[in-house]
């Protein structure tokens, strides 16, 4: 079963209940803060947020964005009470749309490695493991 779900580029009034959606949906950890990181989406014609709705309530979200080469998602989340019901893959579909508009023909994102859940519905929207190791270096904490 599928819901219609209407997708669109994160306005200003949308930052406080995605925020909330995020942390409901356990997306927000102590070292990131949402409100700096949908900022800084916003802040460039390279990414942005979209948000998801079905009836004027905010269903979903997806962090978009590239860096000339590759195109990243982040912060993708759906309401967990319309699980199954084409939320997720419509946000997907919306990233990389909003990806292939813009000639960026690669996308890639990171999962947890204990996110079994996530792991298969990315596998059943065609991502592949690729079984590389993502290294990080912290250069500052954003302000």
């Amino acid at each position: 079963m599928s819901i219609n779900v209407h997708i669109r580029p994160i306005e200003d009034s949308d930052v406080e209940p995605v925020v909330a959606f995020w942390r409901e949906a356990d997306l927000l950890r102590p070292w990131n803060d949402p409100r700096h990181d949908i900022a800084f989406a916003r802040s460039n014609s390279n990414s942005t947020v979209l948000v998801a709705s079905h009836e004027g309530k905010l269903i979903g979200t997806v962090m978009v964005g590239h860096d000339g080469h590759r195109g990243w998602v982040y912060y993708v989340a759906s309401d967990h009470n319309l699980r199954g019901q084409g939320v997720g893959r419509s946000i997907m579909q919306a990233a990389e749309h909003w990806l292939s508009d813009r000639g960026v023909w690669k996308v890639q994102l990171l999962v947890r490695s204990t996110n079994e859940l996530a792991k298969g519905f990315y596998e059943k929207l065609g991502y592949v493991d690729t079984q590389s190791s993502c290294f990080q270096k912290v250069l500052a904490v954003p302000s």
